[in-house]
């Protein structure tokens, strides 16, 4: 069956697969039998422990997580993890931050609310458009963590490497490039993501920690909500979790598996970001705004030469058929996100659509 969709190339909430979509529409109404739609069954029930059972069990799968971490689904985005990470992780109060971003900055800022943060890097003196050197940083001796976001979704940074944290903790924001492409789990203290991007609707992070990290020996300040323990005890119910969200990621786990997992998903996001960035290199009229070897495969800004070009721009890719290419609000611009989701043909029709337009102008 043929859909009226557009190519949708919005930093989040994004793109799910057309297969997910449609599974999730069969099963709408009566899911497997039960008689009722997900959104209304009990998180307690029989039926919805398998959902959330199996969504955990084919992550670890795929991530191969291994079995020393745990798996939290944990409501209120990756914003809330900004504030939850420093309460839960700070035992000498101290934490060194890299800003590379919007979003690490964001971090940074939160953080600063609870303890001593280090800035210990930062690509703000170029407007995020590259990662500085990680391999010899300053690391605080009594930091208790490292903290990056390793895509940056607004500027479009990547690390290619990451940081020698000389034996502190790495914890990463992976929320733009969450099962993107294989990483090696045992890297990291915590990795943490919204779903919004690669993987389900907005309103849910999945957390991934090392278990000795995970204490109830916390401020007292801190609520019961924004515990790890708390959720890691209780199996990510210690309240009504967000069901909806859990179980269209436990589908996209599956498609994920079901086409190679993230070996194969990192092949289709290389070529189809080549295909972008060939195009970007070669034009007179559109450029990048990354340097090349920071770049990410997620989330692609460039620029024409003005910014009421870039509007004009904006205003012609919509009316094509191609929808939210507008720049974040603080940096202008253009920016296509083509995170999993997003097939080859809707990337090259794009550039197919860009070339176009320089050609006409």
């Amino acid at each position: 069956m043929k859909y009226d969709r557009v190519y949708n190339f919005s930093a989040g909430p994004s793109m799910l697969p057309v297969e997910v979509l449609e599974s999730v529409r069969d099963n709408m109404l009566n899911y497997e039998g039960s008689g009722m739609s997900v959104m209304e069954m009990s998180h307690r029930s029989k039926v919805y422990e398998k959902i959330i059972g199996e969504a955990e069990a084919n992550l670890r799968d795929l991530m191969g997580i291994p079995e020393n971490y745990k798996v939290m689904f944990v409501q209120g985005g990756a914003t809330l993890q900004f504030a939850m990470l420093p309460m839960n992780l700070m035992k000498n109060n101290v934490a060194d931050y890299i800003v590379t971003g919007a979003w690490s900055n964001k971090a940074y800022a939160e953080a600063k609310k609870y303890g001593k943060i280090n800035l210990i890097a930062s690509s703000k003196d170029k407007n995020y458009s590259y990662i500085p050197d990680v391999s010899d940083l300053p690391i605080s001796e009594d930091a208790d963590y490292v903290y990056i976001c390793e895509n940056e979704t607004i500027h479009g940074t990547t690390f290619r490497d990451l940081p020698n944290t000389k034996g502190k903790i790495l914890v990463a924001d992976q929320s733009s490039m969450f099962l993107s492409k294989p990483v090696n789990v045992a890297d990291y203290g915590v990795i943490y993501g919204g779903v919004q991007k690669n993987v389900g609707p907005a309103g849910l992070s999945i957390v991934i920690m090392r278990e000795d990290l995970i204490t109830d020996q916390l401020p007292e300040y801190v609520p019961t909500y924004m515990s790890y323990k708390i959720h890691a005890d209780n199996d990510s119910m210690y309240n009504t979790p967000n069901c909806w969200a859990i179980y269209v990621c436990g589908e996209v786990f599956k498609y994920l598996k079901k086409i190679g997992g993230l070996e194969e998903m990192n092949r289709r996001n290389e070529e189809k970001a080549k295909v972008l960035y060939d195009f970007l290199d070669a034009s007179s009229m559109f450029n990048g705004t990354v340097e090349k070897q920071f770049r990410s495969l997620m989330n692609v800004p460039f620029v024409t030469e003005s910014a009421e070009l870039d509007a004009e721009v904006v205003a012609a890719t919509k009316a094509a058929g191609f929808d939210n290419l507008k720049g974040h609000r603080s940096v202008g611009g253009l920016r296509a996100s083509i995170y999993n989701a997003m097939p080859k043909e809707g990337v090259e029709a794009l550039v197919d659509f860009l070339k176009d337009f320089e050609a006409k102008h």
